[in-house]
């Protein structure tokens, strides 16, 4: 592959707000796809706003979610512009993605099945809350609530204290890269028989499949799980331990890993302890098998046993605050953190490489409207 912009030559209108649907253009227009971001004309996308902090007026999270897109400022409740809009849907997109409330569009007359009569090779994506079915369906949703709602906050934390939440915004993210998974499906069958058609995802069912695995435990075994901090419920030691300085995390996933973890401590008995041999009895264990490495990894520092966990080939890695993640060595050889072209700004860039080389940051988020003579001509 010689280009890092494999969908060069897509069209995509994007008429959304937030954190899914822009992060599913943004990846899209990094990927080579000419995407058109349509805000309304007041204050556009509400993650303009969601800061500090700002650039140049702007949060960095709508710079973060919207480089490389063209902008247009449209009134849809007006019909004229709703008139050039639909025209530039039919005329020129193959792709319409959208995060407005369920049947938002089909009452301006832009949505799917409207569409897709005119234009049968169109495909146009749905991104909801609860998805497209069901007794909640007409509901919105954001991202923490269904953190809440799909299950995930059950099993974050500890026992005995408050649920907490993941602070990113990982189920607008994920949706986001649903939405790109099932556009690139749907672009395939395109290719093949020349049809588009609609492609549904949401928050509620990209919640569900980050809970595949604990369901299917919860299914076969009528148990729900147990908080366990920063440990899994079905692997032990997999967790971090406080050290004298700071906490490592030690993922020694299987026993003859664990085997390793108890002669580095230097009570390699541990291993044969019957308690302790097989994973499954330290799972049963927890409490007595981690008291002894938290009581043992304390002694020393995270840079003294990470050194000699990985001489002997154990995974483990201390927990970076963001400063630390930013300055570390692996960051700058990967490339990842990118610079806006004008200077202002540093984020990341996409996680995906092609013969080594990884889409540039060529363009930074449109201002709002700033291209509206060039597309709706």
């Amino acid at each position: 592959m010689s280009s890092t912009k494999p969908l060069a030559g897509m069209k995509v209108l994007e008429i959304g707000h937030s954190i899914a649907a822009p992060y599913a253009g943004m990846v899209l227009a990094e990927l080579g796809a000419d995407v058109i971001k349509l805000e309304n004309p007041g204050a556009g996308d509400y993650a303009r706003g969601w800061g500090p902090p700002f650039v140049e007026g702007v949060s960095t999270v709508f710079h973060s979610m919207n480089r490389h897109k063209r902008g247009i400022a449209a009134d849809l409740a007006d019909s004229d512009t709703r008139a050039k809009v639909r025209r530039l849907i039919l005329g020129e997109m193959d792709v319409v993605l959208h995060n407005l409330k369920p049947g938002a569009l089909d009452k301006l007359g832009l949505g799917a099945e409207g569409l897709l009569a005119e234009k049968p090779s169109l495909i146009f994506c749905n991104i909801g809350a609860f998805g497209r079915t069901g007794p909640l369906s007409q509901l919105p949703g954001y991202d923490p609530l269904m953190q809440a709602f799909g299950g995930l906050m059950s099993m974050l934390g500890e026992d005995g204290r408050p649920p907490v939440r993941v602070p990113v915004s990982i189920m607008d993210l994920a949706t986001g890269m649903w939405t790109v998974i099932g556009i690139l499906a749907a672009h395939a069958e395109r290719a093949r028989t020349g049809k588009g058609g609609i492609v549904d995802t949401s928050l509620y069912e990209t919640s569900c499949a980050w809970m595949a695995i604990p369901l299917a435990d919860y299914i076969a075994s009528q148990v729900l799980p147990r908080r366990t901090g920063s440990g899994v419920g079905m692997i032990v030691p997999y967790q971090a331990f406080p050290c004298s300085d700071g906490h490592l995390m030690v993922a020694s996933g299987n026993d003859n890993l664990f085997r390793k973890v108890c002669a580095v401590i230097g009570q390699p008995d541990l291993a044969d302890d019957p308690r302790f041999a097989r994973n499954a009895g330290r799972v049963e264990n927890r409490e007595a098998i981690v008291g002894i490495l938290s009581a043992a990894l304390a002694q020393d520092t995270r840079a003294a046993w990470q050194a000699k966990l990985e001489a002997v080939g154990v995974p483990c890695g201390p927990v970076q605050t963001l400063d630390q993640v930013v300055a570390h060595p692996q960051t700058e050889a990967l490339g990842i953190l990118q610079t806006s072209p004008d200077g202002t700004l540093r984020t990341i860039g996409l996680p995906v490489s092609f013969d080594g080389a990884r889409p540039a940051y060529e363009a930074g988020a449109p201002g709002l409207g700033e291209h509206n003579k060039e597309v709706l001509k």
